[in-house]
Protein backbone atom coordinates (compact mmCIF):
# COMPACT_ATOMS: atom_id res chain seq x y z
CA UNK A 1 0.00 0.00 0.00
CA UNK A 2 1.43 3.22 -1.04
CA UNK A 3 0.82 6.43 0.75
CA UNK A 4 -0.08 9.25 -1.47
CA UNK A 5 2.40 12.03 -1.19
CA UNK A 6 0.91 15.26 0.05
CA UNK A 7 0.08 17.78 -2.56
CA UNK A 8 2.61 20.54 -2.30
CA UNK A 9 1.27 24.04 -2.54
CA UNK A 10 3.34 26.62 -4.34
CA UNK A 11 5.41 28.65 -1.90
CA UNK A 12 4.15 32.19 -1.53
CA UNK A 13 6.57 34.95 -2.35
CA UNK A 14 8.22 36.95 0.38
CA UNK A 15 8.25 40.73 0.29
CA UNK A 16 11.93 40.60 -0.68
CA UNK A 17 11.13 38.41 -3.66
CA UNK A 18 8.06 40.35 -4.82
CA UNK A 19 8.26 42.89 -7.59
CA UNK A 20 7.51 46.52 -6.90
CA UNK A 21 4.07 46.10 -8.42
CA UNK A 22 3.31 42.98 -6.35
CA UNK A 23 4.62 44.31 -3.06
CA UNK A 24 1.64 46.47 -1.98
CA UNK A 25 -0.86 43.62 -2.51
CA UNK A 26 1.39 41.11 -0.76
CA UNK A 27 1.89 43.46 2.16
CA UNK A 28 -1.84 43.90 2.58
CA UNK A 29 -2.41 40.14 2.62
CA UNK A 30 0.09 39.77 5.42
CA UNK A 31 -1.73 42.22 7.69
CA UNK A 32 -3.76 40.24 10.21
CA UNK A 33 -7.51 40.66 10.04
CA UNK A 34 -7.73 41.67 6.43
CA UNK A 35 -9.16 38.33 5.38
CA UNK A 36 -11.96 38.41 7.95
CA UNK A 37 -15.28 39.53 6.65
CA UNK A 38 -16.19 40.66 10.13
CA UNK A 39 -13.19 42.90 10.46
CA UNK A 40 -13.02 46.45 9.20
CA UNK A 41 -9.28 46.66 9.75
CA UNK A 42 -8.71 46.77 6.02
CA UNK A 43 -10.43 50.13 5.79
CA UNK A 44 -7.61 51.72 7.69
CA UNK A 45 -5.12 50.34 5.17
CA UNK A 46 -6.84 51.72 2.09
CA UNK A 47 -4.96 55.06 2.14
CA UNK A 48 -1.67 53.21 2.65
CA UNK A 49 -2.43 50.87 -0.20
CA UNK A 50 -3.37 53.69 -2.53
CA UNK A 51 -0.21 55.60 -1.63
CA UNK A 52 1.88 52.51 -2.16
CA UNK A 53 0.33 51.87 -5.54
CA UNK A 54 0.94 55.46 -6.50
CA UNK A 55 4.64 55.16 -5.69
CA UNK A 56 5.28 51.69 -7.01
CA UNK A 57 3.31 52.10 -10.21
CA UNK A 58 5.62 54.86 -11.33
CA UNK A 59 7.67 52.32 -13.24
CA UNK A 60 4.57 50.95 -14.93
CA UNK A 61 3.43 54.41 -15.99
CA UNK A 62 6.41 54.91 -18.26
CA UNK A 63 7.90 51.89 -19.92
CA UNK A 64 11.19 53.63 -20.54
CA UNK A 65 11.90 54.02 -16.81
CA UNK A 66 14.11 51.41 -15.15
CA UNK A 67 13.00 49.52 -12.05
CA UNK A 68 12.91 51.81 -9.06
CA UNK A 69 15.85 51.41 -6.73
CA UNK A 70 16.13 51.85 -2.98
CA UNK A 71 18.05 55.14 -3.15
CA UNK A 72 15.47 56.69 -5.46
CA UNK A 73 12.56 55.63 -3.24
CA UNK A 74 14.29 56.61 0.01
CA UNK A 75 15.38 60.05 -1.20
CA UNK A 76 11.99 60.98 -2.64
CA UNK A 77 10.04 59.52 0.27
CA UNK A 78 12.20 61.38 2.80
CA UNK A 79 11.81 64.69 1.02
CA UNK A 80 8.05 64.20 0.82
CA UNK A 81 7.92 63.62 4.58
CA UNK A 82 10.16 66.66 5.16
CA UNK A 83 7.88 68.73 2.94
CA UNK A 84 4.84 67.75 4.98
CA UNK A 85 6.67 68.83 8.14
CA UNK A 86 7.52 72.21 6.61
CA UNK A 87 3.94 72.74 5.45
CA UNK A 88 2.77 71.88 8.98
CA UNK A 89 4.91 74.78 10.21
CA UNK A 90 2.20 77.07 8.87
CA UNK A 91 0.01 75.88 11.74
CA UNK A 92 2.81 76.76 14.15
CA UNK A 93 3.26 80.25 12.73
CA UNK A 94 -0.50 80.86 12.84
CA UNK A 95 -0.80 79.74 16.46
CA UNK A 96 2.21 81.73 17.67
CA UNK A 97 0.98 84.88 15.95
CA UNK A 98 -2.65 84.48 17.00
CA UNK A 99 -1.75 83.64 20.59
CA UNK A 100 0.58 86.61 20.96
CA UNK A 101 -1.95 89.05 19.53
CA UNK A 102 -5.34 90.17 20.81
CA UNK A 103 -8.52 88.17 20.66
CA UNK A 104 -10.25 90.68 18.40
CA UNK A 105 -7.77 89.98 15.60
CA UNK A 106 -7.51 86.18 15.84
CA UNK A 107 -9.68 85.37 12.81
CA UNK A 108 -7.72 87.83 10.66
CA UNK A 109 -4.40 86.32 11.67
CA UNK A 110 -5.56 82.75 11.08
CA UNK A 111 -7.05 83.70 7.70
CA UNK A 112 -3.82 85.38 6.59
CA UNK A 113 -1.64 82.43 7.57
CA UNK A 114 -3.95 79.89 5.97
CA UNK A 115 -4.64 81.75 2.74
CA UNK A 116 -1.09 82.94 2.18
CA UNK A 117 0.16 79.37 1.77
CA UNK A 118 -2.39 78.70 -0.95
CA UNK A 119 -1.24 81.87 -2.69
CA UNK A 120 2.43 81.03 -2.25
CA UNK A 121 2.06 77.56 -3.78
CA UNK A 122 0.13 78.95 -6.74
CA UNK A 123 2.52 81.85 -7.40
CA UNK A 124 5.56 79.64 -7.00
CA UNK A 125 4.06 77.05 -9.34
CA UNK A 126 3.16 79.68 -11.95
CA UNK A 127 6.50 81.48 -12.13
CA UNK A 128 8.46 81.45 -8.85
CA UNK A 129 10.05 78.01 -9.24
CA UNK A 130 11.17 78.89 -12.76
CA UNK A 131 12.76 82.15 -11.60
CA UNK A 132 14.56 80.32 -8.82
CA UNK A 133 15.70 77.16 -10.60
CA UNK A 134 15.40 77.92 -14.31
CA UNK A 135 18.07 78.41 -16.93
CA UNK A 136 20.37 81.42 -16.85
CA UNK A 137 19.21 84.71 -18.42
CA UNK A 138 21.77 86.96 -16.74
CA UNK A 139 24.57 84.72 -15.57
CA UNK A 140 24.58 84.45 -11.78
CA UNK A 141 21.79 86.96 -11.26
CA UNK A 142 18.59 86.09 -13.13
CA UNK A 143 17.12 82.74 -14.19
CA UNK A 144 13.97 81.69 -16.02
CA UNK A 145 12.69 78.57 -17.70
CA UNK A 146 9.17 79.46 -18.82
CA UNK A 147 5.96 79.41 -16.83
CA UNK A 148 5.19 76.46 -14.56
CA UNK A 149 7.68 73.58 -14.38
CA UNK A 150 8.32 70.33 -16.16
CA UNK A 151 7.17 67.34 -14.00
CA UNK A 152 8.72 64.71 -16.29
CA UNK A 153 10.54 61.85 -14.58
CA UNK A 154 13.54 60.59 -16.55
CA UNK A 155 15.45 57.32 -16.45
CA UNK A 156 18.52 59.17 -15.19
CA UNK A 157 16.61 60.43 -12.16
CA UNK A 158 15.72 56.87 -11.23
CA UNK A 159 19.13 55.30 -11.76
CA UNK A 160 20.93 58.12 -9.95
CA UNK A 161 18.47 58.22 -7.03
CA UNK A 162 17.64 61.84 -7.82
CA UNK A 163 14.55 63.79 -6.76
CA UNK A 164 11.57 63.88 -9.09
CA UNK A 165 10.61 67.44 -10.12
CA UNK A 166 7.25 67.34 -8.36
CA UNK A 167 8.59 66.56 -4.89
CA UNK A 168 11.40 69.09 -5.31
CA UNK A 169 8.87 71.74 -6.33
CA UNK A 170 6.64 71.00 -3.36
CA UNK A 171 9.54 71.26 -0.90
CA UNK A 172 10.70 74.56 -2.36
CA UNK A 173 7.13 75.93 -2.47
CA UNK A 174 6.81 75.22 1.26
CA UNK A 175 9.91 77.37 1.83
CA UNK A 176 8.40 80.19 -0.22
CA UNK A 177 5.26 80.01 1.91
CA UNK A 178 7.38 80.30 5.05
CA UNK A 179 8.95 83.55 3.86
CA UNK A 180 5.50 85.05 3.27
CA UNK A 181 4.20 83.83 6.63
CA UNK A 182 6.98 85.65 8.48
CA UNK A 183 5.71 88.93 7.02
CA UNK A 184 2.31 88.34 8.61
CA UNK A 185 3.68 88.60 12.14
CA UNK A 186 5.31 91.98 11.58
CA UNK A 187 2.21 93.64 10.13
CA UNK A 188 -0.31 91.97 12.42
CA UNK A 189 -3.36 93.77 13.84
CA UNK A 190 -3.42 96.71 11.43
CA UNK A 191 -2.86 95.65 7.79
CA UNK A 192 -5.67 95.23 5.26
CA UNK A 193 -6.26 91.61 4.36
CA UNK A 194 -6.51 92.15 0.59
CA UNK A 195 -3.42 94.33 0.38
CA UNK A 196 -1.43 91.86 2.46
CA UNK A 197 -2.25 88.90 0.23
CA UNK A 198 -1.37 90.89 -2.90
CA UNK A 199 2.02 91.66 -1.39
CA UNK A 200 2.50 88.00 -0.45
CA UNK A 201 1.76 87.09 -4.06
CA UNK A 202 4.48 89.45 -5.33
CA UNK A 203 6.94 88.24 -2.71
CA UNK A 204 6.57 84.54 -3.45
CA UNK A 205 6.27 84.94 -7.23
CA UNK A 206 9.21 87.27 -7.87
CA UNK A 207 11.16 88.79 -4.96
CA UNK A 208 11.97 85.66 -2.98
CA UNK A 209 12.69 83.36 -5.98
CA UNK A 210 15.16 85.77 -7.59
CA UNK A 211 17.14 86.21 -4.39
CA UNK A 212 17.05 82.47 -3.69
CA UNK A 213 18.56 81.70 -7.09
CA UNK A 214 21.70 83.61 -6.16
CA UNK A 215 22.64 80.79 -3.81
CA UNK A 216 20.57 77.68 -4.44
CA UNK A 217 20.73 77.73 -8.24
CA UNK A 218 24.46 78.29 -8.51
CA UNK A 219 24.17 82.10 -8.67
CA UNK A 220 26.79 84.70 -7.88
CA UNK A 221 26.70 84.16 -4.13
CA UNK A 222 27.14 80.42 -4.56
CA UNK A 223 30.11 81.02 -6.83
CA UNK A 224 31.71 83.21 -4.15
CA UNK A 225 31.38 80.39 -1.60
CA UNK A 226 28.48 81.80 0.41
CA UNK A 227 26.89 79.20 2.72
CA UNK A 228 23.23 79.10 3.69
CA UNK A 229 22.32 75.44 4.09
CA UNK A 230 18.59 75.82 4.79
CA UNK A 231 17.81 79.52 4.60
CA UNK A 232 18.68 81.72 7.60
CA UNK A 233 19.17 84.55 5.09
CA UNK A 234 17.38 83.29 2.00
CA UNK A 235 14.10 82.46 3.74
CA UNK A 236 14.06 83.97 7.23
CA UNK A 237 15.85 87.27 6.74
CA UNK A 238 14.11 87.91 3.42
CA UNK A 239 10.73 87.39 5.07
CA UNK A 240 11.77 89.58 8.00
CA UNK A 241 13.11 92.44 5.87
CA UNK A 242 9.94 92.33 3.78
CA UNK A 243 7.80 92.51 6.91
CA UNK A 244 9.92 95.28 8.44
CA UNK A 245 9.21 97.53 5.46
CA UNK A 246 5.50 96.88 5.87
CA UNK A 247 5.62 97.56 9.62
CA UNK A 248 7.44 100.85 9.09
CA UNK A 249 5.00 102.01 6.42
CA UNK A 250 2.01 100.99 8.53
CA UNK A 251 3.22 102.59 11.74
CA UNK A 252 2.57 101.22 15.23
CA UNK A 253 -0.75 99.92 16.53
CA UNK A 254 -2.99 102.32 18.39
CA UNK A 255 -1.86 102.41 22.00
CA UNK A 256 1.53 100.81 21.43
CA UNK A 257 3.44 104.00 22.17
CA UNK A 258 2.24 106.56 24.71
CA UNK A 259 4.38 109.63 25.15
CA UNK A 260 7.08 107.96 23.13
CA UNK A 261 7.26 105.02 25.53
CA UNK A 262 6.39 101.47 24.39
CA UNK A 263 3.43 99.87 26.11
CA UNK A 264 2.92 96.15 26.53
CA UNK A 265 -0.01 94.72 24.55
CA UNK A 266 -0.38 91.18 25.91
CA UNK A 267 -1.43 88.31 23.70
CA UNK A 268 -4.79 86.72 24.36
CA UNK A 269 -3.81 83.04 24.48
CA UNK A 270 -0.33 81.97 25.48
CA UNK A 271 -1.38 78.32 25.47
CA UNK A 272 -1.82 78.21 21.72
CA UNK A 273 1.30 80.36 21.27
CA UNK A 274 3.29 77.77 23.21
CA UNK A 275 1.76 74.93 21.20
CA UNK A 276 2.62 76.84 18.04
CA UNK A 277 6.27 77.09 19.13
CA UNK A 278 6.42 73.32 19.69
CA UNK A 279 4.85 72.70 16.26
CA UNK A 280 7.48 74.94 14.69
CA UNK A 281 10.26 73.09 16.51
CA UNK A 282 8.97 69.78 15.16
CA UNK A 283 8.47 71.23 11.68
CA UNK A 284 12.07 72.42 11.66
CA UNK A 285 13.14 68.77 11.34
CA UNK A 286 11.73 68.97 7.84
CA UNK A 287 13.17 72.43 7.22
CA UNK A 288 16.81 71.70 8.10
CA UNK A 289 17.37 67.93 7.67
CA UNK A 290 15.14 68.01 4.58
CA UNK A 291 17.53 70.51 3.00
CA UNK A 292 20.08 67.72 2.69
CA UNK A 293 17.79 66.71 -0.24
CA UNK A 294 18.60 63.04 0.28
CA UNK A 295 18.26 60.34 2.91
CA UNK A 296 21.86 59.75 3.92
CA UNK A 297 24.10 59.55 6.98
CA UNK A 298 24.10 63.32 7.41
CA UNK A 299 20.36 63.77 8.02
CA UNK A 300 20.51 62.73 11.71
CA UNK A 301 23.50 65.00 12.25
CA UNK A 302 21.57 68.00 10.97
CA UNK A 303 18.65 67.03 13.19
CA UNK A 304 20.95 67.05 16.24
CA UNK A 305 22.55 70.41 15.44
CA UNK A 306 19.04 71.80 15.01
CA UNK A 307 17.91 70.40 18.36
CA UNK A 308 20.93 71.64 20.28
CA UNK A 309 20.60 75.15 18.88
CA UNK A 310 16.92 75.32 19.85
CA UNK A 311 17.78 74.14 23.35
CA UNK A 312 20.58 76.68 23.67
CA UNK A 313 18.31 79.48 22.48
CA UNK A 314 15.56 78.58 24.95
CA UNK A 315 17.94 78.38 27.93
CA UNK A 316 19.80 81.60 27.12
CA UNK A 317 16.64 83.63 26.43
CA UNK A 318 15.06 82.42 29.66
CA UNK A 319 18.11 83.37 31.73
CA UNK A 320 18.51 86.79 30.12
CA UNK A 321 14.81 87.66 30.32
CA UNK A 322 14.80 86.67 33.99
CA UNK A 323 17.82 88.86 34.70
CA UNK A 324 16.40 91.86 32.82
CA UNK A 325 12.76 91.70 33.90
CA UNK A 326 12.98 89.86 37.20
CA UNK A 327 10.87 86.89 36.09
CA UNK A 328 11.04 84.37 33.24
CA UNK A 329 8.96 85.67 30.33
CA UNK A 330 7.09 82.96 28.40
CA UNK A 331 7.11 85.04 25.23
CA UNK A 332 10.89 85.18 25.46
CA UNK A 333 11.13 81.43 26.02
CA UNK A 334 9.09 80.95 22.86
CA UNK A 335 11.12 83.46 20.89
CA UNK A 336 14.34 82.00 22.34
CA UNK A 337 13.50 78.58 20.91
CA UNK A 338 12.68 80.10 17.53
CA UNK A 339 15.79 82.29 17.65
CA UNK A 340 17.95 79.23 18.25
CA UNK A 341 16.33 77.42 15.33
CA UNK A 342 16.82 80.35 12.97
CA UNK A 343 20.41 80.79 14.19
CA UNK A 344 21.35 77.26 13.12
CA UNK A 345 19.38 77.09 9.86
CA UNK A 346 22.18 78.43 7.67
CA UNK A 347 24.96 76.48 9.38
CA UNK A 348 23.25 73.24 10.43
CA UNK A 349 25.50 71.38 8.00
CA UNK A 350 28.63 73.38 8.83
CA UNK A 351 28.71 73.44 12.61
CA UNK A 352 30.07 71.16 15.33
CA UNK A 353 27.66 70.02 18.03
CA UNK A 354 29.20 72.39 20.56
CA UNK A 355 29.22 75.19 18.03
CA UNK A 356 25.54 74.57 17.29
CA UNK A 357 24.49 74.91 20.93
CA UNK A 358 26.55 78.07 21.38
CA UNK A 359 25.18 79.58 18.15
CA UNK A 360 21.64 78.96 19.38
CA UNK A 361 22.42 80.34 22.84
CA UNK A 362 23.83 83.55 21.38
CA UNK A 363 20.69 83.80 19.23
CA UNK A 364 18.58 83.47 22.39
CA UNK A 365 20.51 86.33 24.00
CA UNK A 366 20.29 88.48 20.88
CA UNK A 367 16.53 88.11 20.51
CA UNK A 368 15.80 89.51 23.99
CA UNK A 369 17.77 92.68 23.34
CA UNK A 370 16.59 92.96 19.73
CA UNK A 371 12.96 93.09 20.85
CA UNK A 372 13.79 95.96 23.22
CA UNK A 373 15.85 97.73 20.55
CA UNK A 374 12.97 97.63 18.06
CA UNK A 375 10.61 99.09 20.65
CA UNK A 376 13.14 101.83 21.37
CA UNK A 377 13.28 102.60 17.64
CA UNK A 378 9.51 103.08 17.55
CA UNK A 379 8.86 100.06 15.33
CA UNK A 380 5.90 97.91 16.32
CA UNK A 381 6.55 94.18 15.86
CA UNK A 382 3.67 92.43 17.66
CA UNK A 383 5.26 88.97 17.86
CA UNK A 384 8.99 89.73 17.68
CA UNK A 385 9.20 88.37 14.13
CA UNK A 386 11.99 90.68 12.99
CA UNK A 387 14.06 89.97 16.08
CA UNK A 388 13.68 86.22 15.56
CA UNK A 389 13.87 85.87 11.80
CA UNK A 390 15.71 89.02 10.77
CA UNK A 391 18.33 89.69 13.44
CA UNK A 392 18.90 86.01 14.22
CA UNK A 393 18.76 85.18 10.51
CA UNK A 394 21.73 87.50 9.99
CA UNK A 395 23.47 86.10 13.06
CA UNK A 396 22.92 82.51 11.90
CA UNK A 397 24.52 83.38 8.56
CA UNK A 398 27.49 85.21 10.07
CA UNK A 399 28.31 82.59 12.69
CA UNK A 400 29.48 80.23 9.94
CA UNK A 401 32.29 82.72 9.30
CA UNK A 402 33.18 82.69 13.01
CA UNK A 403 33.34 78.99 13.94
CA UNK A 404 31.87 77.05 11.02
CA UNK A 405 33.51 73.91 9.62
CA UNK A 406 33.73 72.52 6.12
CA UNK A 407 31.17 69.72 6.32
CA UNK A 408 29.59 67.32 8.82
CA UNK A 409 32.31 64.71 9.13
CA UNK A 410 34.34 64.55 12.35
CA UNK A 411 37.55 66.49 11.96
CA UNK A 412 36.35 68.67 9.08
CA UNK A 413 38.58 71.63 8.33
CA UNK A 414 37.68 74.93 9.91
CA UNK A 415 36.03 77.66 7.87
CA UNK A 416 35.51 80.29 10.51
CA UNK A 417 37.78 82.93 11.96
CA UNK A 418 38.02 81.27 15.38
CA UNK A 419 39.09 77.86 14.10
CA UNK A 420 41.80 78.85 11.66
CA UNK A 421 39.76 79.80 8.62
CA UNK A 422 40.67 83.47 8.61
CA UNK A 423 38.43 86.38 7.64
CA UNK A 424 37.58 85.16 4.14
CA UNK A 425 34.42 83.17 4.90
CA UNK A 426 33.20 85.79 7.37
CA UNK A 427 33.49 88.45 4.69
CA UNK A 428 31.58 86.32 2.18
CA UNK A 429 28.83 85.65 4.73
CA UNK A 430 28.57 89.36 5.56
CA UNK A 431 28.33 90.22 1.86
CA UNK A 432 25.48 87.73 1.45
CA UNK A 433 23.61 89.18 4.43
CA UNK A 434 23.97 92.69 3.00
CA UNK A 435 22.85 91.59 -0.46
CA UNK A 436 19.66 90.01 0.84
CA UNK A 437 18.91 92.99 3.05
CA UNK A 438 19.39 95.57 0.28
CA UNK A 439 17.49 93.58 -2.35
CA UNK A 440 14.54 92.88 -0.09
CA UNK A 441 14.30 96.36 1.43
CA UNK A 442 14.33 98.08 -1.97
CA UNK A 443 11.99 95.73 -3.83
CA UNK A 444 9.54 95.40 -0.95
CA UNK A 445 9.43 99.15 -0.37
CA UNK A 446 8.44 99.53 -4.01
CA UNK A 447 5.89 96.71 -3.77
CA UNK A 448 4.25 97.94 -0.55
CA UNK A 449 4.18 101.53 -1.85
CA UNK A 450 2.62 100.61 -5.20
CA UNK A 451 -0.01 98.41 -3.55
CA UNK A 452 -0.83 101.16 -1.06
CA UNK A 453 -1.06 103.75 -3.85
CA UNK A 454 -3.38 101.60 -5.95
CA UNK A 455 -5.74 100.63 -3.15
CA UNK A 456 -5.81 103.69 -0.94
CA UNK A 457 -3.28 102.63 1.66
CA UNK A 458 -2.41 99.34 3.35
CA UNK A 459 -3.73 100.11 6.84
CA UNK A 460 -7.26 99.57 8.09
CA UNK A 461 -9.24 102.54 9.41
CA UNK A 462 -8.90 103.64 13.02
CA UNK A 463 -12.43 102.45 13.77
CA UNK A 464 -11.72 98.98 12.29
CA UNK A 465 -8.51 98.69 14.29
CA UNK A 466 -10.22 99.61 17.56
CA UNK A 467 -13.16 97.30 16.88
CA UNK A 468 -10.87 94.53 15.69
CA UNK A 469 -9.97 93.23 12.27
CA UNK A 470 -12.10 90.13 12.79
CA UNK A 471 -15.27 92.20 12.48
CA UNK A 472 -13.95 94.90 10.15
CA UNK A 473 -12.21 92.61 7.66
CA UNK A 474 -14.09 89.31 8.03
CA UNK A 475 -17.40 90.00 9.74
CA UNK A 476 -16.92 87.29 12.36
CA UNK A 477 -15.30 86.58 15.73
CA UNK A 478 -12.92 83.84 16.82
CA UNK A 479 -14.73 83.27 20.12
CA UNK A 480 -18.33 84.51 19.68
CA UNK A 481 -19.73 82.61 22.65
CA UNK A 482 -17.00 83.88 24.94
CA UNK A 483 -17.39 87.43 23.68
CA UNK A 484 -21.16 87.46 24.09
CA UNK A 485 -20.85 86.20 27.65
CA UNK A 486 -18.64 89.11 28.71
Amino acid sequence: MTVASPVSRPRSKSLQEASLLEAPQLLLRKVRGLSSGRSLTWLACVPLALFGLGVFNLSARAAELPELNAAFLANNMWLLVATILVIFMNAGFAMVEAGMCRQKNAVNILAKNLFVFALAVTAYWFIGYSLMYGGSLVDGWLYFNGLFFDPTVTAEMVTEGALVPTVDFLFQAAFAGTAATIVSGLVAERVKFGEFVIFALVLTAVIYPISGSWQWNGGWLSELGFIDFAGSSIVHSVGAWAGLVGAMLLGPRIGKFVGGQPQAIPGHNMSIATLGALILWIGWYGFNPGSELAMDQYVPYVAVTTTLAAAGGAIAATIVSTLTSGKPDLTMIINGILAGLVSITAGCGNMTLVGSWVAGAVGGIIVVFAVSALDAAGIDDPVGAFSVHGVCGVWGTLVIGLWGVDGMDVGSAGLGLFNGGGFSQLGIQALGCAAYAIWTLVTCWIAWSVIGGLFGGIRVTEQEEIEGLDIGEHGMEAYPDFASAK
